[in-house]
């Protein structure tokens, strides 16, 4: 019986390494390939819903990926001396929760067209006192506390091991500061996002606890947008837009809600739309200041 099970698993073993699987190492090189360099923008700014609005000539571009459809259209404009891709990452009508948003395919379509920064204006909430609603902050730190998302584009076959010990692009940060602060915009310079899955928001309990680590702005996009942004050799910026004080500063502050997030962002979206646009004009051509555009090459054998 033993000898009769042996032959019957050489003869399966057999026939299953003589199928033909395909060539994982070239099905690999081929979706970089469909990664290509159009150039028919070079930055990229997740959360724009509206914001193309204020910009003449639009070019709506539909991009497929290998990942799904992405959130929408990208919509091109000029803004200075920079063709600019606004993607809304919730639909333009916002409708795609944050956990569902299909954030691979989105940083994908900015790659495609030719992206090479990428700038993530986000509503947030403030976990810390003296980072008050109407704020900005430039995260310099994110803490992944999310579950179930696709947090990366590598899966083989080479073995890639990218560090995210600074998320955030140096030269695109110390841009944003700037410009803030020229506008006259309270602008904290450092911050660190926890970044929870949603749809819910924490509980005090929660909340506090992130409150208690330290860690200035809590929000539900921030990861993996800007991280695969990296992995994809782009820049990430991430400019939290602070709406409101979460949970965690019990006996303070009441309890946040969606009304109040929503008021609060469109109340301080003009200062948003300034800071985007003057600092787009102000980017330089090239990127000499950072090694973003290494993130890969750095991240392999």
């Amino acid at each position: 019986m033993a000898g009769v099970l042996r032959s019957i698993t050489k003869i399966a073993l057999k026939v299953f390494f003589s199928y033909n699987f395909p060539d994982v190492t070239i099905m690999h090189k081929e979706r970089e390939k469909d990664m290509s360099d159009k150039k028919l923008a070079t930055i990229g700014v997740f959360g724009g819903s509206g914001f193309y609005k204020f910009l003449d000539n639009i070019e709506e571009v539909k991009v497929e990926t290998p990942y799904g459809m992405p959130s929408d259209n990208l919509l091109i404009g000029q803004i200075g001396p920079h063709k600019v891709a606004f993607m809304p990452r919730h639909g333009r009508n916002h409708t795609i929760l944050p956990h569902l948003i299909n954030y691979r395919a989105n940083v994908w379509a900015m790659k495609s067209v030719g992206v090479e920064r990428v700038i993530s204006p986000c509503a947030a909430g403030s976990l810390q006192k003296h980072v008050k609603p109407g704020d900005f902050v430039i995260c310099d730190q994110f803490v992944d506390w999310t579950d179930g998302r696709k947090t990366t584009f590598f899966e083989g076959p080479v073995v890639t091991h990218p560090s995210a010990a600074d998320p955030y692009c140096p030269e695109l940060r110390k841009l944003a500061i700037k410009t803030g602060k020229d506008l006259g915009i309270t602008i904290h310079e450092t911050g660190t996002v926890v970044v929870i899955n949603g749809p819910r928001f924490s509980t005090k309990a929660e909340s506090k606890f992130f409150t208690n680590q330290g860690w200035e702005v809590i929000n539900m996009t921030a990861f993996p947008e800007a991280y695969l942004v990296k992995e994809a050799d782009m820049c990430p910026l991430n400019i939290s837009l602070i709406t409101d004080y979460d949970a965690g500063l019990v006996g303070d502050v009441p309890p946040v809600s969606h009304h109040e997030v929503i008021e609060v962002f469109n109340s301080n979206l003009a200062n948003l739309k300034n800071l985007l646009f003057n600092m787009i004009e102000q980017i330089p051509a090239e990127r000499k200041e950072c090694e973003c555009a290494l993130t890969k090459k750095k991240s392999q054998l």
